[in-house]
């Protein structure tokens, strides 16, 4: 498949099958994610990948909202900037996120992005804390690092995908010739 097709295909999968993810397709994923682009070639963005099923059923309680899914998900990989080496981790490790988004599809997984910085653990009640602050209790999340997102992946459960919905871009993109 190439590059546009792929891109074409993408869709954020929230339903899991329950077959498993071999390491070596993780370790592609992420070799392919380790080549974005960072600020100043900083290449400042970490991983943590979750495999044990207990961790990913307690990470999907970081948020009140858009995280529960994430429990039946065979795989979850955490993506983190280290502050020290630039100002723009949050950039770099979205960057980073999205390779892993664009290789799991190319690899045969589905994923789904998952927002952790500046996210509310509850909605609404900031002095319940944050995702990332609840995840640093049960997870060996470097000191230096803040957290941007978890991305769920594994194997989609469906035979087909739904067609994408069609989307009006009409006055997205100007020229200047």
């Amino acid at each position: 498949m190439d590059f546009f097709e792929l891109v074409k295909n993408r869709r954020s999968l929230r339903k899991f099958s329950d077959r498993r993810v071999e390491s070596r397709t993780v370790e592609k994923i992420l070799e392919a994610a380790l080549t974005a682009p960072s600020s100043r070639n900083s290449h400042s963005t970490r991983f943590l990948v979750v495999e044990d099923k207990d961790l990913i059923r307690h990470m999907s309680y970081m948020r009140d909202y858009g995280s529960a899914f994430m429990a039946e998900a065979p795989v979850a990989v955490m993506v983190m900037g280290d502050k020290r080496a630039t100002d723009l981790w949050v950039d770099n490790c979205a960057i980073s996120a999205t390779f892993v988004q664009l290789a799991a599809e190319a690899a045969g997984l589905g994923s789904c992005w998952v927002h952790v910085e500046g996210r509310e653990h509850v909605k609404g009640h900031p002095e319940m804390g944050d995702a990332e602050s609840y995840l640093r209790t049960f997870l060996p999340i470097p000191e230096e690092c803040g957290v941007e997102c978890v991305i769920a992946m594994g194997y989609s459960p469906y035979e087909e995908r739904k067609p994408r919905p069609e989307q009006d871009n009409s006055g997205k993109v100007q020229w200047l010739k």
